[in-house]
């Protein structure tokens, strides 16, 4: 039994959803893009500041995510991003790695590459037909779904419980990009949450809020959109659930990648009701 399963056994138990009821918590698109069912919630996002890598605009905030949604298993191949967009924009391809390259995460994309990706997919026609409409996690929805729960630096707990059995970083990543989903998921199913590459999310880099908040996007408009999770150049520090960066829209890059999120109507209502309780 896999630990997303799990994970939402207990879930089960603490909500009461699940008991005779069929709460679907993996889907499959007309791609074959994986997605995994994220419960909504409240977490505390950012570090503390004796956490090894803290940086001061990690501070420390309640936010709590009011709606549930799926987020891709793994990060976006280059095999799915050549089925939507007809090209392979990815640095690590060809001779610059050893065999098929198809399953490595695709890299080299800009946010704007993305979002054109996520409109790409969401015309497809059997996935219009689902009414599902793709885009990028929010920073707040990254770090909820990379936590897994978690209140620790990283999904796993720390860097001393055998970090190269969860990412690609530095250390172990012979300098290059590796298939996903070949290292151990997190508590909630997904792969590759640290590590392998860094993934765009939708917001503008700035000052988190000082307050409790709900369902944050991120500032009005900024200069950087914000990137997360590390990359196969990073050491341990670097890939931590808290760490963040920032870079411009257009910015290509051999070390960053992406996931897609999706608020689907294909979300269980029995899990929506379930948490409402």
């Amino acid at each position: 039994m896999s630990r997303f399963v799990l994970a939402w056994i207990l879930f089960g138990l603490l909500t009461g959803v699940g008991f005779g009821q069929e709460v679907t918590v993996e889907l499959t698109n007309s791609i074959g893009m994986k997605l995994v069912l994220i419960p909504k919630g409240t977490f505390m996002m950012g570090s503390p500041e004796s956490e090894k890598g803290h940086r001061e605009y990690e501070v420390q905030h309640e936010v709590t995510l009011t709606r549930d949604y799926y987020l891709g298993m793994t990060e976006v191949t280059q095999a799915q991003y050549q089925k939507v967009m007809g090209e392979n924009p990815s640095f690590f391809k060809g001779g610059k790695i050893k065999g098929d390259s198809s399953n490595h995460p695709v890299d080299n994309v800009s946010w704007d590459d993305v979002l054109a990706f996520c409109n790409g997919l969401s015309r497809l026609p059997e996935e219009k037909k689902a009414g599902r409409v793709y885009r990028l996690p929010t920073e707040a929805e990254w770090e909820y779904a990379c936590r897994a729960g978690s209140k620790t630096a990283y999904s796993f707990a720390d860097e001393r419980n055998s970090p190269e059995n969860y990412l690609w970083l530095f250390d172990n990543s012979d300098a290059q990009t590796h298939p996903v989903a070949e290292k151990k998921p997190n508590a909630w199913g997904l792969y590759d949450m640290h590590g392998n590459l860094y993934e765009w999310c939708s917001d503008w880099f700035g000052d988190y809020p000082k307050g409790a908040v709900s369902d944050p996007t991120g500032p009005q408009e900024g200069k950087d959109r914000v990137f997360r999770g590390g990359s196969w150049i990073n050491v341990a520090a670097d890939c931590r659930s808290a760490d963040r960066g920032g870079s411009i829209p257009s910015s290509r890059k051999h070390y960053f990648g992406f996931r897609v999120a999706l608020s689907s109507p294909e979300i269980p209502k029995q899990a929506e009701q379930g948490q409402d309780k």
